[in-house]
């Protein structure tokens, strides 16, 4: 569908109006539209430059005729042969042989032609013109200054491109044929907006909602703010809440704005850990850094992310992701610092300036469970996977495990966790990782980039794959363990059942895995 914009602009073109004098050096304005009659079309004319009545008519047509030639350049002067001088040394057009120009010579003719050189639509006034004696045009013509020239001013008729068209489908915009790719959308709601083109806008809506995916959503989150279409912003703010860890990792990301950044960071419902929002929010304040020249320094991301920052909520971190990222970044101040790390350590817990209500899909405080009673020592490793099925009777969102280590001392394990979905073979979430641990028989946490997901009733297998030393294992599993929450009662039941293949010893009674680490 050609842009709307185009079309309103094409039916307003004028003709440029050719001036016989001074051509070469002067260019006359089109004509008014206020005056203009259907379709943008001239109306027909009744005054004397159309068709003289009378000898004072033609006198006053020849005077208003004189004083247009006269003033077709007011830059032009005798020096340059502006003015009277350029329209006498001027020759007839060749788009309208019948423009003749009005001198000292030849003038009687010169009017009685340029009389008749009007629009076809104004014949019967030419006709009334060709009536009028020879005499009376003699007697205009005698009436006017010897010493300038005059000139006739033929203006043609604005293009009508509507009129070109044999029926009404083939003027575009009535037709309802809509066209529309991913290059032109924008443009197009942008244009039905302006020229107020519901159906239109309705059309530019639906594209942009069928072709909505986590790796645009940003942008479209951006466009649809701007063109104020809260229907549309509010699918995008959907599908963020639903693919969070990739909309985030799309390249259109840094190019928002701040106020569509805080809108995003102010929702309870994304579905991703406060590290990795963290992350973004450096890459983005590092973007815009750029944009407003200034360099990237820990002093000025703070200063372009605002408010932005007081919505990354650090309380919600392990004290691991904090320590490892935030607390490094030199972008919180020392007092912040000191601040979250005594949140994380000591009891009661300081206030901080910082939300730690958990998003709407990581409910409630951290939780863990441990399946087995007892810990032994001993466990090997060779490469092979250790795995246990398991299900829940609630919707959790399962963030880490608790793994074993070494039992010759300090240690560091290269570790492989994976969650898998039992009957799709489908892996959920997975992590590539390592941990150190400090030769004691505690669990040491591993966690997912994203929380994963767990669906009531619904089978999967915790996976880890360890690289080390001999660890130790734990003994007298539990086939249920019952989570309950101090505040509201709530269990959640853990089931864990024997996982079939290679599993590298790893059972219901014994093994490794000992901890499931999730939020409700």
């Amino acid at each position: 569908m050609r842009c709307c914009v185009c079309l309103f602009q094409q039916s307003l073109q004028c003709s440029p109006s050719k001036m016989a004098a001074g051509e070469s050096n002067s260019r006359s304005s089109c004509l008014n539209l206020s005056n203009s009659g259907p379709l943008g079309n001239a109306p027909p004319s009744n005054s004397a430059h159309s068709s003289p009545a009378s000898n004072g008519g033609a006198v006053a047509a020849a005077g208003r005729m004189n004083r247009s030639a006269g003033n077709a350049n007011p830059r032009s002067g005798p020096e340059n042969g502006g003015g009277a001088e350029s329209a006498v040394r001027s020759t007839p057009s060749a788009h309208n042989p019948r423009r003749q120009l009005v001198g000292p010579s030849g003038a009687t003719s010169g009017v009685a032609s340029n009389m008749t050189a009007t629009p076809s639509s104004s014949s019967s006034s030419s006709s009334a013109s060709t009536a009028s004696s020879s005499a009376d045009a003699s007697a205009a013509v005698a009436s006017l200054p010897s010493s300038p020239a005059s000139v006739l001013i033929y203006r043609e008729p604005v293009y009508n491109w509507q009129a070109t068209k044999s029926t009404v489908k083939e003027r575009f915009l009535y037709s309802d044929e809509v066209q529309i790719g991913p290059e032109t959308v924008m443009t197009t709601l942008y244009t039905a907006k302006k020229y107020a083109v519901p159906a239109l806008e309705a059309h530019c809506v639906e594209f942009l909602k069928k072709n909505l995916r986590a790796d645009n959503a940003f942008m479209l989150l951006t466009q649809a703010r701007l063109f104020d279409e809260p229907q549309l912003a509010s699918l995008c703010l959907e599908n963020i809440d639903k693919n969070t860890a990739d909309a985030l990792a799309a390249e259109g990301f840094t190019d928002v704005d701040i106020d569509t950044l805080v809108a995003v960071l102010e929702r309870d419902t994304l579905g991703v850990r406060e590290v990795r929002l963290f992350g973004a929010a450096v890459r983005w304040a590092e973007a815009e850094a750029q944009r407003q020249q200034l360099q990237p320094t820990p002093e000025n991301k703070r200063r372009v992310l605002g408010k932005a920052l007081s919505l990354i909520r650090f309380p919600l971190m392990t004290i691991e992701e904090f320590a490892a990222g935030p607390a490094q970044s030199g972008i919180l101040s020392d007092r912040e610092v000191v601040s979250l790390f005594l949140h994380f350590t000591v009891n009661p817990k300081p206030h901080v300036e910082f939300i730690d209500r958990p998003r709407c899909c990581l409910r409630g405080k951290e939780c863990s469970i441990t399946r087995f009673s007892q810990v032994e020592s001993r466990w090997g490793y060779s490469g092979t996977s250790d795995r246990i099925r398991f299900s829940v009777n609630r919707r959790i969102f399962v963030v880490g495990f608790g793994l074993y280590g070494s039992i010759h001392g300090p240690t560091d394990y290269q570790v492989n966790i994976q969650i898998i979905h039992t009957d799709s073979n489908t892996v959920l979430g997975q992590n590539d990782t390592g941990f150190s641990c400090d030769g004691t028989a505690s669990t040491f946490r591993v966690m997912f980039k994203e929380p994963v997901e767990i669906l009531p009733s619904v089978n999967y297998i915790a996976c880890a794959t360890l690289k080390g030393p001999d660890s130790h294992y734990g003994t007298k599993g539990m086939r249920k363990v019952t989570h309950e929450a101090p505040a509201t009662g709530t269990k959640t039941c853990f089931t864990f059942c024997y996982a079939a293949g290679n599993n590298n010893g790893t059972s219901v009674e014994d093994g490794q895995i000992p901890e499931v680490i999730f939020y409700t």
